[in-house]
């Protein structure tokens, strides 16, 4: 199992957004998925259709009465499965404060089933807590997403340093993958000088001994799209909420790099010489003409969440309120 923690210890960067997304379209490609909201706001649970106040086990009760991973995940789609959070994990950080070995316990939780998902992703609540530890100690590989704004940069290096630490101390396997830039406007010369610091810092990197010495910016960045923002209120992922957005077609591009398909178009094949025509040549077939992309009836995506939160929306309605 490729496990990947997504993680920022500032708020509002898209962490949330990129593990439903991406999760969603891992899943939709036929890959087993474990998504785990280490959040106490329980924005990753909502965002996927779980009511937090239904949960009978999630992840409070495997980091602080240990029960069991496998029977506490809810299968939420086809092929995706949810660890949920609810208000509870606000009080698990003070309850494992003299627990030994308290940085390990989801790691050790999690190790029976590594056999039976593709990917696990993680989403780490805004701060480098007991439960971001958990997080890293669990995971393989740290996926970093981040707004392209000056501050957002002030706290960059930090959490380079804090992954680097449990790297040394606590998980030697864990490494930075990337950065994924959430909310990016190409128009903006700010967000084009931040990528650029970035990519400079990352690349000043290469050949240290750094848990982020391999890591780069990924190859694509979130554009802004309100439709991001409202497929939460719904209960859905941007795939089930409108598929055609740019929202969808950037985190299906995520999803295609963490699977390492490249999709670099391929170079024309160079056009063989013509043969000299025969003496009678036979008559050419009659071509069939192609069928119409707007005559294939494709199903309508559907929602697969077990409570959902509202009804479908209507057509042409706006979003309710938040």
């Amino acid at each position: 199992m490729r496990t990947i923690a997504v993680l920022n210890q500032k708020g509002g960067v898209g962490k949330t957004t990129t593990v439903a997304n991406v999760a969603g379209a891992l899943a939709a490609a036929g890959q087993k998925v474990v998504v785990i909201d280490l959040d106490p706001q329980a924005h990753l649970t909502i965002h996927l259709g779980v009511e937090p106040q239904t949960l009978a086990a999630g992840v409070y009760e495997v980091l602080t009465q240990s029960a069991d991973f496998d029977a506490s995940l809810l299968l939420v789609r086809p092929n995706l499965w949810l660890l949920a959070a609810d208000i509870n994990l606000v009080g698990a950080e003070t309850e494992l404060v003299n627990v030994v070995g308290r940085e390990i316990i989801l790691r050790e939780a999690m190790q029976a089933s590594r056999d039976q998902f593709d990917f696990c992703l993680i989403d780490c609540p805004p701060s480098l807590s007991v439960l971001s530890l958990n997080a890293l100690a669990a995971a393989q590989e740290v996926l970093i997403p981040l707004q392209p704004h000056f501050l957002a940069l002030q706290g960059f290096g930090k959490l380079l340093q804090t992954v680097d630490l449990v790297n040394k101390r606590i998980n030697p396997h864990l490494k930075v993958t990337g950065v994924l830039l959430c909310m990016h406007d190409t128009r903006a010369s700010l967000s084009n000088e931040v990528r650029a610091d970035i990519d400079r810092f990352l690349q000043s990197a290469r050949g240290s001994n750094n848990a982020w010495s391999g890591a780069e910016i990924l190859p694509t960045f979130i554009r802004r799209n309100i439709k991001l923002a409202e497929a939460p209120s719904y209960g859905q992922t941007i795939f089930e909420y409108d598929p055609t957005c740019n929202g969808a077609e950037d985190y299906g591009k995520v999803a295609k790099f963490l699977l390492g398909i490249d999709e670099t178009p391929a170079p024309a094949p160079i056009a063989a010489a013509p043969e000299p025509p025969s003496e009678s040549p036979a008559p050419a077939p009659p071509a069939t003409p192609p069928i119409p992309i707007a005559a294939v009836n494709l199903p309508a995506p559907r929602c697969y969440s077990p409570v959902p939160i509202w009804s479908e929306p209507a057509a042409n309605a706006p979003g309710p309120g938040l």
